[in-house]
């Protein structure tokens, strides 16, 4: 069995093509600059045959198509025919409360999906796009939409009913749906199968940190918890994006600056977080390079972001009444040692204890811990594509 597995952006398309039977990547690439001047396709296949070309894609049924041929291709083709794809599964940002888990997409799948804009009016229009795309290309291959929103879906109205007017729940569904949990439940079962448990006996906090980052409270295997609420903007101070702040200080800015809704939207999405406490990057390897040279600001930043990641590992550890592993994935957590160290710091008395020897480590799954710690602390480098393909395969192999 081979799983298409796509992710669409506004101007972009990113595609795996995955066999089931090894669960090993067959080809991979990116559509590029859909839709502008300059649109282009690189692809790599699992035995290193790579191109980068430059091909006329007007639209997203241009780009499927380009990717249909470079996966069929002589020279660069891991497939002989479309009919070698059994089906397409589909990253969907966000599934409302009408989705708590994948599903195989028919016509009031699509007009439900396109009722969720207005939840998430920068990624759900272009993931519709590229479902579209697919079912105009492969009008026969099974199309399945896999969410993000979904894993977070078990989570108890205490923890996600906002303090607001009921009546905003009820008419606009404002609310925690949280993000990432497609990331955040297959590093879960990961932890699980390192630890040798079953995962319904285990609390985990995981951390996916990136220049998105969210936090989860796994209990027994189901989100009790996270960290990003109504939107991605809530929770920690990412690289761009302030997090959770008092409310009242956007309403004081924009009355200040004079600013209006959409320029302050963009304000705490896009020039916020450790971009604007440091006043460098929002790349935490560039915020290294800055604080070994001596930019207090810099470290200031990564304090910060350290500071909030270990409040929600206390907060989450609480909420499940103990804590039996800590997760870190995503490119910080997989890759930056110093931060993950800096996050567990102080955290003794949960349980935590790492050796920073086994720590100096990147992009691989390791158990960080010494042998005594009474919590794990593991890296295990998130995968979602083939997150993505194991749920498109269980809802083929159920119909």
């Amino acid at each position: 069995m081979k799983i298409l597995v796509v992710n669409a952006g506004s101007s972009s398309l990113k595609y795996q093509l995955i066999s089931m039977s090894e669960e090993i990547v067959l080809a991979k690439g990116l559509c590029d600059r859909i839709g502008l001047p300059g649109s282009l396709i690189k692809h790599k296949t699992f035995d290193d045959r790579a191109v980068t070309k430059e091909i006329e894609m007007k639209d997203h049924k241009d780009a499927i198509a380009s990717l249909i041929k470079v996966l069929t291709h002589e020279q660069w083709g891991v497939i002989k025919s479309l009919e070698e794809i059994t089906a397409v599964g589909h990253r969907v940002v966000h599934g409302g409360e009408k989705f708590i888990k994948s599903v195989i997409i028919n016509d009031e799948v699509m007009k439900t999906l396109e009722e969720c804009i207005e939840l998430a009016p920068l990624h759900n229009p272009p993931n519709i796009t590229g479902i579209k795309a697919c079912q105009h290309t492969m009008p026969k291959v099974p199309q399945i939409a896999v969410f993000d929103t979904a894993f977070h879906q078990t989570m108890p109205k205490k923890a996600y009913i906002y303090a607001l007017p009921y009546e905003y729940y009820d008419k606009y569904k404002v609310r925690k749906f949280g993000f990432h949990g497609t990331s955040h439940k297959y590093v879960a079962e990961r932890a699980a199968h390192i630890l040798g448990k079953p995962l319904n006996t285990l609390k985990i906090v995981t951390c996916h940190l990136g220049n998105g980052s969210s936090i989860a409270a796994v209990d027994c295997g189901k989100t009790i918890d996270t960290s990003m609420g109504f939107t991605p903007l809530d929770g920690l101070a990412m690289g761009t994006r302030c997090g959770a702040i008092d409310p009242a200080v956007v309403t004081f800015i924009m009355h200040k600056e004079g600013l209006t809704t959409e320029q302050m939207d963009e304000i705490m999405n896009k020039k916020s977080g450790v971009l604007a406490i440091s006043g460098v990057s929002s790349d935490f390897r560039d915020l290294d390079t800055a604080v070994k040279q001596g930019n207090d600001r810099a470290a200031l930043a990564l304090e910060i972001f350290a500071y909030q990641v270990k409040k929600f590992i206390g907060s989450y550890a609480c909420a499940m009444g103990g804590l039996d592993a800590i997760v870190f994935t995503a490119g910080i957590g997989e890759n930056n040692d110093v931060m993950r160290s800096m996050i567990c710091d102080g955290l003794e008395f949960l349980g935590v204890s790492i050796n920073e020897d086994k720590n100096k480590t990147r992009g691989i799954e390791i158990d960080i811990s010494n042998e005594d710690a009474r919590v794990r602390t593991l890296v295990i480098p998130t995968n979602e594509e083939l997150a993505i393909a194991k749920e498109t395969k269980k809802l083929i192999c159920e119909c």
